[in-house]
């Protein structure tokens, strides 16, 4: 197995679990630190960092991100409390803990996100790096729409984006 090395020269280790879910199969990955990515079925393979080759059905990451999601699923829980272990840029993970202040059933667009982040002129740039995390869902990417109200890409496809805010829109 090819692990990341961390910052202390030590091998990173990344384990992951299948989920069923409404919206397809899912790949939950976890790191030393938490969850790292879920992965779609039909995922382009180079969007993430993260590479799992060894499968654990009880790393306790993995067991609460599937508690967490299956409860999101079934309409009785609208935040997540999972620890994470993100692995990207600097600007992509200031993206991405900016999308986790989009409130449950809302959204927003890709410019009100570059003004959040003090970069007005960014809109691209925050696009690209919400199309690049890892723990779509529980970072809530799908969230994100066109300045015109007109839902975009998805890396689950545009139909599970729409069902993903349906089912937000019903729960609020």
């Amino acid at each position: 197995m090819k692990a990341a090395e961390s910052e202390k020269g030590k091998k990173m280790n990344y384990v992951y679990k299948f989920m069923k879910s409404p919206v397809g199969k899912l790949k939950l990955i976890a790191g030393p630190k938490g969850l790292a990515a879920i992965l779609w079925e039909g995922d382009r393979i180079d969007r993430v960092r993260v590479k799992a080759e060894n499968e654990d059905l009880d790393h306790p990451a993995l067991l609460a991100a599937e508690s967490q999601l299956k409860e999101y699923f079934s309409g009785q829980r609208k935040s997540f409390s999972i620890k994470l272990d993100l692995q990207g840029t600097d600007f992509q993970k200031q993206v991405w803990n900016e999308l986790l202040e989009i409130p449950f059933g809302k959204t927003s667009s890709y410019g009100e996100l570059a003004k959040k982040i003090k970069k007005p002129k960014a809109c691209r740039a925050v696009g690209a790096a919400n199309g690049r995390n890892p723990v779509s869902i529980i970072v809530p990417c799908h969230r994100v729409i066109g300045s015109t109200g007109k839902l975009t890409g998805f890396a689950g496809g545009v139909d599970i984006k729409l069902q993903l805010l349906k089912l937000e829109s019903e729960g609020n």
